[in-house]
């Protein structure tokens, strides 16, 4: 049993979320806000995304604006949604974009700009400009996986679910509406295919769901076993001085939280820092206080786990180079790795 393209359409039209980057129906869909949203929402979730998809936009309105801004106001803009590479990625994307005149109109083309990977090239190509291609999310992969019962895990059968779901084009429905049939999927998988307790009976595809008239939809997609993440260390030191500014350093343009501001500290490795082989990173030599407790961050790849110590810059001494923020405006412009020394501090216990 083939599902209809037409039947999925109709759904949606019914029940289709209203979300702050979607165009309403009979509105003219923006290139920008489609690529935005579609990079704000990689590893994050719609609800945190909504507010900061509106502030950012309010400060960047065109991709123009974002093309024209200092790397440091759109490094601020994006603290603490994570993901820093994609941030690079995404000033370097407006630079060309404004360069070439504005966005082009097919996935290939889309591919080739900077930080555009084959889903978000895929998704800017159909939702913005009606191009027939279907973009495979982590929605779109659950609802194919359940409706073709395949059970080989993630991520080895992302190849046969991509494949399978570009065969939803052939449906003429599907190809009249390119972008709101991807939008229709990517809904259906969050609202009625979701992850647990998937709602079945109110699915506009039950009928054709081989999962489901397997009683196995709620264990599909099956996914391989997680490897356990390696443990780094790391220790940091946070300088105030008499206004009660802190000292920030900016990170090297590549690699990890490239161009993000931090506390200075060591680099992380594996092994914990004693005090005495931590202090040379310290940004100059003070009376050092370390604060109780541990930062705890997860990346990718690995888990990480900081120290903090604290001084306060003498009078006498000069000040080391690095950004001065006050606390509130550091708190904003800091990656959420970095977020999580500043809980660290009590609010009554100043610098000595």
């Amino acid at each position: 049993m083939t599902p209809s393209a037409a039947e999925l359409l109709a759904w949606y039209d019914r029940h289709r979320r209203v979300l702050p980057w979607r165009a309403a129906p009979g509105e003219a869909r923006d290139p920008y806000r489609v690529w935005l949203s579609e990079v704000m929402l990689q590893q994050t979730t719609v609800a945190a995304v909504g507010p900061r998809y509106a502030r950012f936009l309010a400060r960047f309105p065109t991709v123009g604006a974002l093309a024209a801004a200092d790397w440091a106001e759109v490094a601020e803009e994006w603290a603490g949604l994570g993901y820093y590479a994609r941030a690079r990625n995404l000033h370097a994307c407006a630079q060309a974009v404004a360069a070439a005149g504005g966005f082009p109109g097919e996935r290939e083309g889309l591919a080739a700009l900077p930080g555009i990977g084959p889903y978000t090239a895929s998704a800017v190509a159909a939702i913005a400009f009606d191009a027939p291609v279907v973009p495979v999310d982590g929605n779109v992969e659950r609802v194919t996986a359940r409706l073709h019962a395949v059970e080989e895990p993630l991520p080895a059968a992302k190849p046969r679910l991509t494949a399978l779901a570009a065969g939803f084009m052939a449906d003429p429905a599907a190809r009249a509406r390119p972008g709101d049939f991807a939008q229709a999927l990517f809904d259906l998988g969050a609202t009625v295919c979701t992850p647990r307790n998937p709602a079945c009976g109110l699915c506009p595809w039950r009928g054709p769901c081989v999962a489901r008239r397997a009683g196995i939809a709620e264990t599909l997609p099956r996914k391989a076993p997680r490897r356990a993440r390696p443990l780094r260390h790391g220790a940091h030191f946070l300088l105030r001085d008499a206004a009660g500014r802190l000292l920030l350093r900016r990170r090297p343009a590549k690699g990890l939280l490239g161009g993000m501001l931090e506390v200075p500290g060591t680099p992380w490795r594996d092994a914990p820092w004693a005090e005495a082989e931590a202090l040379p990173h310290a940004p100059l030599a003070a009376p050092w206080r370390r604060l109780p407790g541990i930062a705890r961050h997860g990346f990718t790849h690995f888990e990480l786990e900081m120290v903090l110590y604290l001084a306060a810059l003498s009078p006498r001494a000069a000040a080391p180079d690095g950004e001065w923020l006050a606390a509130p405006d550091a708190a904003r412009a800091l990656p959420s790795v970095m977020r999580r020394l500043l809980a660290l501090v009590p609010a009554d216990s100043p610098p000595r």
